[in-house]
């Protein structure tokens, strides 16, 4: 994957893992030579081979000969049925987290919110950057998001009845339609769209850290800050605001697709179908946020 995509997938342990395996040197000793010609080493260990099927009966002959080609699942290497499996049992664990907090009572969830903020950018921090995925630390990752969007999701939905279940539908819709265009091959991440995403995404992180800035020190009053303060044609800047951070988090999963099946075809390590479940959890709850937001700024807006 081009540089700056998702730093789940950019870091360099993930890029050193898609390298793919060296070729296994000649069991027999060295290659033919040049006139086509075997050297000793190669003939002396064909003919232990074919003193070992002689001992073989043809039953277990033919058994060895009709098993499978061993796999990259044989082979310890990650498919995408790890990837999915992985990436399920992260999303399992989210919902889990998350109904904790919208069936606790009202203060404990605010504050088990918080803790799954705090505890969940400082995992997201640590999964990233350490030199060997932990699934342990990972699932725990997915656990204080879940707390997080759970409490999250208890606040903006009692003051706009519905929203919750939207974002979800909204969120799941967003990934089925990016996964089936970028299976269709009709939306890839070229180079040019890269840099888009890297400009856009960088000016999108200093507007929010504006925001959250101005919102902390009651410089603006309004709920969403700048995002509902301030209007273009009577229509709130978070409008616009959150229909680009929806594209940016959707070109993020076709970053994350992008990075996953070149690790596949690299044959990297089945460990790392944790990293591409890390990563593609990320993007999902950036995904959930913004459109919940979205929602929560339009429905604000009737």
């Amino acid at each position: 994957m081009a540089l700056g995509g998702n730093p789940v997938f950019n870091g360099k342990n993930f890029r050193g893992a898609k390298q793919a395996p060296p070729v296994p040197q000649n069991p027999y000793g060295q290659q033919f030579n040049q006139a086509g010609r075997a050297p000793s080493q190669v003939m002396d260990g064909q003919a232990a081979w074919s003193a070992q099927q002689q001992n073989m009966t043809n039953e277990q002959l033919q058994q060895m000969y009709n098993q499978p080609s061993a796999g990259p699942a044989d082979t310890g290497r990650m498919t995408y049925d790890d990837v999915i499996m992985k990436t399920v049992a992260c999303l399992v664990v989210l919902v889990i987290g998350a109904g904790v907090t919208l069936f606790v009572a009202p203060a404990l969830s605010s504050l088990l919110m918080i803790v799954g903020a705090l505890g969940g950018f400082v995992l997201a921090l640590v999964n990233t950057f350490k030199k060997q995925p932990s699934p342990a630390l990972i699932l725990a990752y997915a656990g204080l998001e879940g707390l997080f969007l759970g409490g999250l999701t208890r606040i903006l939905d009692g003051m706009f009845p519905g929203v919750g279940l939207q974002a979800v539908i909204g969120t799941l819709a967003v990934f089925g339609v990016t996964l089936v265009l970028f299976k269709s091959g009709k939306v890839r991440a070229t180079p040019k769209m890269v840099r888009f995403f890297m400009i856009a995404t960088i000016g999108y992180a200093v507007f929010a850290l504006i925001n959250l800035v101005m919102m902390w020190t009651g410089a603006v009053q309004e709920p969403f800050g700048l995002r509902t303060s301030i209007t273009i044609a009577g229509i709130p800047l978070g409008v616009f605001i959150g229909i680009l951070a929806i594209g940016l988090a959707a070109f993020s999963l076709i970053m994350d697709f992008t990075s996953i099946e070149q690790g596949v075809r690299a044959g990297a390590p089945k460990r790392y179908s944790w990293v591409a479940a890390f990563g593609l959890t990320v993007t999902l709850v950036w995904l959930y946020v913004e459109i919940i937001r979205l929602l929560a700024i339009l429905r604000g807006d009737d």
